[in-house]
């Protein structure tokens, strides 16, 4: 599944784009995740350890499960953030979540970078994620647990529409359990609604792509 996610054109950083989401394909992509995952800004997703083929490997266990995704994702044509999404009810959650039919769990991670910052980046990618989730994927809520001390992604979630359930023990983190329903997202500040969105071909017979963190 390849689809793209536009955003509106009311404010500048609405104006980044296209943005495209489209399956994780392990040997085309894996290299560029490796060096995203292990870079010291990703530390909240404690993966700095890995080695090319242990991301290798982490990443064609996921492309095999019926139960979690990765997506890669592009701006102007550049990868740009990689998104996972996870039934809730199946994985990581299991006991400590009461799952509701149509929750899609989450996890976001921008491309450290690599030059100058993109005013407004983030904010384009997790309105553009939401859209991808709620649209594509069917979501009735998106599901996040970033940890607790990650105080950039709570104030980003809040701008989708998060509202935190409660703390929660989850591996290696304290996690501040969130949910986000369509309506919630559409009142919030990333919600406005976008341009008409545009299906693109099957991921596995797209051109390979070009070379913060919910967790």
């Amino acid at each position: 599944m390849t689809a793209s996610a536009p955003t509106p054109a009311r404010e500048p950083w609405r104006l980044l784009g296209p943005v495209t989401l489209e399956a994780v394909v392990p040997e085309r992509d894996a290299a560029v995740l490796h060096a995203w995952l292990t870079h010291p800004a990703s530390h909240y997703w404690a993966m700095g350890g890995l080695g090319p083929d242990d991301v290798l490997a982490y990443e064609s266990r996921v492309a095999a499960s019926d139960d979690e995704h990765a997506w890669l994702g592009c701006v102007a044509g550049t990868a740009t953030f990689l998104v996972e999404t996870y039934d809730p009810a199946r994985v990581l959650l299991t006991g400590v979540h009461d799952a509701e039919p149509g929750d899609v769990g989450m996890h976001l991670l921008v491309a450290p970078p690599t030059g100058p910052r993109v005013t407004g980046l983030t904010d384009a990618v997790m309105a553009a994620t939401m859209r991808f989730c709620f649209g594509p994927l069917g979501a009735a809520r998106v599901v996040v647990e970033p940890d607790v001390r990650n105080t950039a992604i709570a104030a980003k979630n809040a701008a989708a529409g998060f509202r935190v359930l409660r703390e929660v023990d989850l591996p290696g983190k304290r996690a501040a359990l969130s949910v986000c329903t369509r309506a919630e997202f559409a009142a919030s500040r990333l919600g406005a609604p976008p341009r008409p969105a545009t299906t693109r071909r099957d991921p596995r017979q797209a051109a390979p792509a070009a070379p913060g963190d919910t967790r």
